[in-house]
């Protein structure tokens, strides 16, 4: 682990390589797992605003599962999206090939709002813990993304470049900066 500023980071965003590979999973990690996407507090409000926007892009289940739980859940103190009876997460759409998408982003990609999808959703394969004096930058290993492994290991693009635009999204452009100054470092 090293130390970017405030955040404590693991090697492994530097050392493993990931690309998602959609065609083999068709997004399993939005419909497999025990919870919804983490959600930060600033978030939810922007779920609030957007989700008039957003629902007509939803499935029926989606919209059902909402209306009956809310935008997101509490859980253990944490907030995350609505599931549909325990599984797929409430703003899961299926494309013609019956892969998941997101129905927020996808209403981002039609310009129909201005912010993509919760940031947990966008990092993925990293994960972010929130302490009090720092945040700790991890990766997430989980055998339904081996194919992204696989992907990401023949492309030879390390999880970092691969979540570049949610890391800066979430720590900045001089964070990435360092963080690719490091791995620069690291690698030779």
């Amino acid at each position: 682990m090293f130390q970017l500023g405030k955040t404590i980071v693991s090697e492994d965003i530097i050392e493993k390589e990931f690309v998602c590979n959609l065609n083999a999973c068709k997004g399993t990690c939005c419909i497999d797992g025990e919870a919804g996407a983490p959600l930060e507090e600033n978030e939810l409000q922007i779920l609030l605003d957007i989700y008039p926007k957003v629902k007509p892009f939803l499935r029926e289940e989606g919209i059902a599962a909402i209306e009956d739980q809310g935008l997101f859940i509490t859980s253990d103190g944490e907030y995350e999206t609505t599931l549909i009876d325990g599984k797929d997460c409430a703003y899961v759409i299926f494309d013609e090939n019956n892969i998941t998408k997101c129905g927020i982003e996808e209403a981002y990609n039609q310009g129909v709002i201005k912010w993509k999808k919760p940031i947990s959703c966008h990092l993925y394969p990293v994960r972010i813990m929130e302490y009090s004096e720092f945040s700790a930058v991890n990766y997430h290993s989980w055998p339904i993304c081996d194919d992204a492994c696989a992907l990401g290991k023949e492309l030879q693009v390390p999880v970092y470049k691969f979540v570049k635009e949610a890391l800066i999204r979430k720590f900045g452009k001089d964070w990435y900066a360092e963080l690719e100054k490091v791995a620069e470092t690291y690698n030779k």
